[in-house]
């Protein structure tokens, strides 16, 4: 299995390459060369175990790149650490399922993949003998969930960029609150927008990238979004033992949705074979994903804070792979779209484009209004609590849930991390759990930097002392 670029300029790479590289060398997005077909696999693969179908459906993505013993252990690694068994259980709430992706050791869904990523990448470095330096932007979970997968990792150094005052004040904590000398916390003086494009330009710099090896841990990396895809094929098999549907039946997926990773890892799946009837995409005030699938008009506006930080979100990286898909893999439609974006501000599909659209997806947005009753209808009449980004996600699935198949929504963080919103949907604040409680006693490492390119640039090379680092290839 080979990996291609989206932008069509650079040379198809192996599994381990793909990994290390993050973003192309081209400014695109990687893409496996085809997707497995696994629709004949689903009857054998339906009783495994998380971890048994997390090593099939990635191995088929490896192609043999990690030798199958070594690809299972990385995976028993992986997720020994997390809060449930089940990893990413399938559970029942009222008339609604939910999959709950936050039993990881940062209680969020980005644990679920970057545990993995994070110890793949240990054993691909010390297999070559190189080092590499991660740098990457987030929304908020991202940026914890990459820390603790790769904190005191060998030959691995993380530069983490978030928007000073935008994330929770949990969610910064976790990052800032990480001793080991390998990792580096820096709050930019702007949106999440502005520390995503710092960090293409960064990857685009290729004379910097060559001197310090640069990697991606966010959705940008392929890795990220190929362990996702396990999770969607797990919950769909769970929802068959619970004898909700019959094997072959199709589902829907509600996914609340920022930078269009998790969903897209939905969209892998269905490619895959996993009967996926519809993926709705759920998302808050910055609704221009929303926009987009109502219309096909793609335009970047102000990027708004809400309650669900994590989705604060206007330029969504992962939206450049699925425009791929839908231009039928062409690198040059792809491009004029992306050119106007940049150049004008958005753009427009033509009505089949866009009918072919809303076959595979449907929208749904609340603002933090219907986010906060929707954490209290559900508090007070289940009690169940929700964070801000389920509760959104939620809130897709119960707009859409008559006259179609189940709806299972995406669980996609723990609600202890959004205290202030939690406490003004329930008028108080959760209760913390162990991984959350102590955090406000411990020091921070934080390094706070203007939104420029430059000035992180520097901040890295002097970091690092400006010693050269040994470049993939």
């Amino acid at each position: 299995m080979k990996y291609i670029s989206t932008r069509g300029r650079s040379t198809p790479l192996p599994f381990r390459e793909t990994l290390l590289t993050g973003l192309a060398p081209d400014g695109g997005l990687f893409l496996p060369e085809r997707y497995p077909d696994a629709s004949p696999l689903l009857e054998e693969w339906q009783a495994l175990s998380f971890s048994e179908l997390f090593q099939q459906v990635v191995g088929l993505y490896v192609d043999g790149d990690i030798p199958e013993d070594d690809l299972r252990d990385l995976v028993r690694r992986s997720y020994e650490n997390f809060g449930h068994p089940e990893i990413t259980p399938l559970v029942r709430v009222g008339g609604q399922w939910m999959l709950e992706l936050f039993h990881g050791p940062t209680l969020a869904f980005k644990d679920v993949a970057l545990q993995f990523l994070g110890n793949a990448f240990e054993y691909v470095l010390a297999q070559s003998g190189r080092r590499l330096t991660v740098a990457g932007a987030t929304s908020g979970d991202t940026g914890s969930a990459a820390i603790h997968a790769l904190r005191g990792k060998a030959g691995v150094d993380v530069f983490m960029l978030f928007p000073k005052g935008r994330v929770s004040p949990m969610q910064e904590r976790q990052m800032t609150t990480v001793p080991d000398a390998n990792i580096h916390a820096v709050a930019v003086e702007g949106s999440f927008d502005d520390a995503q494009d710092i960090i293409k330009g960064l990857f685009n710099d290729r004379a910097f990238n060559d001197r310090f090896s640069l990697g991606a841990v966010n959705s940008i990396n392929w890795g990220r979004v190929m362990a996702q895809v396990v999770y969607y094929f797990y919950a769909y098999f769970r929802l068959a033992a619970e004898g909700a549907i019959s094997l072959g039946a199709t589902v829907r997926f509600s996914v609340p949705t920022g930078n269009f990773g998790n969903i897209f890892a939905g969209y892998a799946a269905r490619r895959m074979g996993l009967p996926v009837e519809k993926l709705i995409l759920a998302t808050n005030a910055n609704d221009i994903l929303h926009h987009f699938i109502g219309s096909g008009i793609y335009r970047k506006g102000e990027v708004a804070e809400t309650f669900s930080p994590s989705m604060d979100i206007q330029v969504a990286s992962n939206f450049e792979r699925y425009l791929f898909e839908l231009s039928g893999r062409n690198s040059a439609q792809l491009m004029q779209w992306m050119d106007a974006l940049r150049d004008e501000g958005g753009f427009q599909v033509n009505a089949e484009l866009l009918q072919r659209v809303q076959a595979e997806f449907a929208s749904v947005r609340a603002d933090d209004q219907e986010t906060l009753s929707t954490i209290r209808e559900v508090y007070e009449r289940e009690g169940y609590l929700l964070d801000p980004h389920t509760a959104v996600g939620l809130r897709g699935a119960m707009a859409q849930q008559e006259g179609g198949s189940p709806v299972i929504s995406m669980a996609t963080a723990h609600p202890a991390k959004f205290a202030e919103a939690i406490k003004q949907a329930i008028g108080e604040e959760p209760a913390l759990p162990p991984a959350l409680a102590g955090l406000e006693a411990l020091p921070e490492r934080l390094t706070v930097l203007p939104a420029r390119l430059e000035a992180v640039r520097a901040f890295i090379g002097e970091t690092l002392g400006e010693i050269p680092v040994k470049a993939p290839g």
